[in-house]
């Protein structure tokens, strides 16, 4: 499917003409790739890689336009099942028309990030600062979600949360370097553009250029913070659940200690020697009254006795 927009008052806008400016391609047929490649002279290699989410980012001249592949985050759904995944946006840009090649999932040119557009250089740079926000946006979501795992992981027993905590960390493996490939993307467009030689964008384009750098750098420092706390406290996280379940395993053996001298009182309660020694003395309803109290007061003991033992080991 291709759309076409053209600049109007400073805003991107959906239009009917042939002629348009702008070009957003989106999952093209094979009739319209071969359109694109006859009329513009698209390499077929570099219009396969722009439909290859696989494809690492990069930035080249090719005759008389620009083509730069970028990465950008592929949106959430809960059949993902914590897998973040990343798309390629792969834009053609000559100097007078852009070609944008992106995955069903990008964003139209709304919102605050395409107001007063100028030219379509200002466009193309738009995009990909649009492309760096939405991975600040996708580590923000996985830090939400790994604090709610966290929460869950303090109680856990199983290993379920912790399996998704390992899918969290992969996938900021994956976007450490998505976002680190952006930014070599990025230094190009700055060499480039300090030497006059990349199509449309002129030295004085060079300072949106520099706050992009910053920004994506910024984004990847914080994707690897997140990717070094995840590494760093997995083994920890781990040793919770362990602990959870040393821990249940410990209730369980006290309760069975507890019970383990009641259990013989109360066979032989239950059969008739107890009735033999109470017989013509006390009333079976009063001897076994004080039977069960005493099994109450010998199962309170032990736990206390256990409980004193287990304060005594840890001073000690």
């Amino acid at each position: 499917m291709i759309k076409t927009y053209k600049l109007e008052l400073g805003r991107v806008v959906e239009t009917s003409e042939a002629s348009a400016p702008i070009l957003l391609v989106v999952e093209p047929t094979p009739e319209e790739r071969a359109q694109l490649i006859s009329q513009y002279q698209i390499d077929e290699h570099n219009m396969a890689s722009a439909l290859d989410p696989n494809e690492l980012p990069r930035v080249e001249l090719d005759g008389n336009h620009l083509v730069a592949i970028f990465k950008h985050p592929k949106n959430y759904s809960v059949n993902d099942n914590f897998v973040f995944r990343t798309n390629s946006v792969a834009m053609f840009l000559f100097k007078d028309k852009l070609i944008l090649v992106a995955p069903p999932e990008f964003p139209s040119f709304e919102g605050r990030a395409f107001a007063k557009v100028p030219n379509l250089q200002t466009l193309f740079l738009r995009v990909l600062s649009l492309c760096v926000s939405h991975f600040v946006s996708h580590l923000q979501i996985i830090n939400d979600i790994a604090n709610e795992l966290e929460a869950k992981l303090m109680t856990a027993m199983e290993n379920r949360s912790l399996m998704l905590m390992f899918t969290i960390e992969k996938s900021l493996v994956y976007y450490v370097n998505a976002i680190s490939a952006n930014g070599r993307v990025i230094e190009r467009l700055k060499t480039n553009a300090k030497n006059s030689e990349t199509v449309g964008l002129t030295p004085d384009m060079v300072e949106a250029v520099d706050d992009l750098a910053i920004e994506n750098a910024q984004c990847h420092e914080q994707a690897e913070v997140y990717a070094n706390v995840f590494t760093g406290l997995m083994d920890a996280r781990a040793s919770v659940v362990s602990n959870n379940l040393n821990v249940l395993m410990k209730r369980l053996t006290v309760i069975n200690v507890v019970f383990m001298p009641l259990n013989v009182l109360a066979g032989i309660g239950g059969m008739s020697e107890f009735s033999m020694m109470t017989g013509g003395h006390v009333s079976w309803p009063v001897a076994y009254s004080f039977f069960l109290l005493g099994l109450c007061i010998i199962g309170t003991a032990t736990y206390f006795v256990l409980r004193a033992m287990e304060k005594r080991s840890f001073g000690g």
